[in-house]
């Protein structure tokens, strides 16, 4: 929605809440405060994503201050901007980077299909990419009839510690890599995305493609998932600075910052709790399949729904909200 239309959608509600609370004569009532509160903490949201430098947003905020100290006043600040910063701020934000996501997807897909190719091409090319000691270790580990027993081969919290720690430091790199003007999370998803096929493929010839994906995916559904946002959040900071539109390339630079520092924020528990599958229940091999796939396709339900359907939904509420006004 252009700015013009939005403050004409809106203007006349604004100006309608400013009266409100500045009338020394009417004390407003507390719950009609309240709504006034969600409707401007929406709208302030919307204006954050899409008009970050605008007059308006700053107006926004400045209303929503003073609404916000109307209710709270002489009282300590509840939970109320945590949640939405979950459930609105961020998914707005995650929807509007949903273009800068997809790339990183196409881009893992196409990856994860070069390295299988390339390891059916050539047996050879595994080691190159895993290491030798890697793939030695996992053909020793078939042979004993435990072909994931690499998972159990360390004590569950220092496995956790070591897993998490690395995760978010590897999507931490993936953020920054933005700053090699998008070739850096290109390379980084392209990379994994490798390391991913020919994993797959290097059991898939010994005849446990089925067993690994049951397997490894109750913790890597999430964990390749956060890798593939975290790669989206690399091209939107690229994107801040290569193409800066309407802003000065420093303020579209800080303000694309600012929204992939926001996405990265929402990965952090996701990145811990797949450590958590990966160092405590990845290594049950033998669960029942059922189980395994309960994990695996409610990890995927979450991740669509948090990063994909929900954004989108909310977009177009808040829309059709304001254009019933």
């Amino acid at each position: 929605m252009r700015e013009v239309t939005f403050l004409k959608q809106n203007a006349e509600k604004w100006k309608r809440f400013e009266g409100l609370i500045s009338d020394k004569f009417v004390k407003p009532n507390p719950n009609e405060l309240t709504d006034l509160f969600v409707e401007l903490t929406d709208d302030l949201s919307y204006a954050q994503t899409y008009y970050p430098e605008s007059k308006s947003t700053k107006y926004l905020n400045t209303l929503a201050a003073r609404v916000h100290q109307s209710i709270y006043k002489n009282k300590k600040e509840d939970s109320s901007r945590l949640v939405t910063f979950w459930t609105r701020e961020i998914p707005l934000v995650i929807r509007s980077a949903h273009k800068e996501i997809l790339i990183s997807f196409i881009i893992f897909l196409l990856s994860v299909f070069v390295g299988a190719l390339s390891m059916n091409k050539d047996d050879r090319y595994v080691r190159s990419i895993l290491g030798d000691g890697y793939v030695n270790m996992t053909e020793e580990n078939i042979k004993n009839k435990d072909p994931f027993g690499v998972y159990k081969q360390e004590e569950g919290y220092e496995m956790f510690v070591r897993i998490a720690y690395n995760n978010v430091r590897v999507g931490i790199t993936f953020f920054l890599s933005g700053l090699f003007f998008g070739l850096g999370p290109i390379y980084l998803i392209f990379k994994n995305g490798i390391m991913l096929g020919v994993f797959h493929y290097l059991f898939y010839k010994h005849g446990l493609l089925g067993q690994s994906l049951a397997v490894i995916w109750i913790h890597g559904t999430i964990e390749m998932s956060t890798m593939i946002v975290a790669g989206g959040t690399g091209f939107v900071l690229a994107k801040s600075f290569l193409m800066p539109q309407t802003f000065s390339r420093i303020t579209s630079f800080i303000n694309g910052a600012k929204a992939s520092m926001k996405i990265m924020i929402s990965l952090i528990p996701l990145i811990v709790f797949a450590a958590v599958l990966e160092s405590w229940v990845t290594r049950f091999t033998d669960m029942p399949f059922f189980l395994n796939m309960l994990i695996v396709f409610g990890s995927l339900a979450f991740i669509l729904w948090y990063y994909v359907a929900y954004p989108i939904l909310l977009e177009r509420r808040i829309s059709n909200s304001r254009g019933q006004l």
